[in-house]
């Protein structure tokens, strides 16, 4: 009987090892993930330093969960759907904006590094257009389990808690970042939530660049219009 236990034990622990591996393999450990430095760890709060990034970025509602098709929009762009044809690498981790009132929330996969310096290829898609994520310095908070509008939102109180205690003065906005596939176990998920920290010479929060897209014809638009 105490041989049997430990013939059942010993599968568990492999069967739980492979289950682990295999996750870790396809999950957030098997892509490019954008850079930063880290200036200061305290528990699960940090301050980092975030050179410019190049996102794609889309519209998005927060409640909707992607179920608005904005995660899509943006799946496609880097399957190829571009002035390129070219395909583009999925990295970390996925950044979101909140809607807030009447301004809609956003999604924005960051751009691989190297195809971000060469050039990235130019969206077909509607509502999805190239995206310079200025660089700077950003409190940070990471917690694990699902990301809904209560855990954003008690997460969010507590990176703020935390950087009135230092005397940092911090953006209005926060953004969200995810690190995981949907499939990924809560207890394992990375969430973060970022806000910018205001230095004396940029008191006001600085805008996003919106790059040029294509529009039918081969003309040029600035996206913003």
């Amino acid at each position: 009987m105490r041989a049997r236990k430990m013939i059942y034990l010993g599968i568990a622990v492999f069967v739980g090892a492979a289950t682990y591996f295999g996750w870790k393999s396809t999950a957030r450990g098997a892509y490019e993930s954008a850079e930063y430095k880290v200036v200061e760890t305290d528990g699960s709060f940090e301050i980092r330093e975030y050179p410019e990034l190049l996102l794609v970025t889309t519209r998005s509602e927060f409640a909707a969960k992607a179920d608005d098709g904005s995660f899509m929009r943006l799946f496609r762009y880097i399957s190829g759907s571009n002035d390129a044809e070219q395909k583009v690498a999925m990295t970390t981790p996925v950044f979101m904006e909140p809607d807030a009132g009447k301004t809609p929330g956003q999604m924005g996969f960051v751009i691989p590094k190297k195809i971000a310096e060469q050039g990235a290829p130019t969206p077909k898609g509607e509502n999805v257009r190239l995206q310079k994520r200025t660089g700077g310095r950003f409190a940070v908070i990471r917690f694990p389990g699902r990301m809904t509008r209560e855990t954003t939102d008690a997460a969010e109180a507590k990176l703020r808690e935390w950087i009135a205690g230092r005397g940092l003065e911090a953006a209005e906005k926060a953004e969200f970042a995810g690190y995981d596939p949907p499939w990924t176990p809560g207890p394992m998920r990375r969430n973060e939530i970022l806000i910018r920290l205001l230095g004396a010479e940029e008191k006001a929060s600085p805008e996003e660049e919106t790059l040029p897209r294509s529009e039918p014809g081969g003309t040029k638009q600035d996206a913003r219009d």
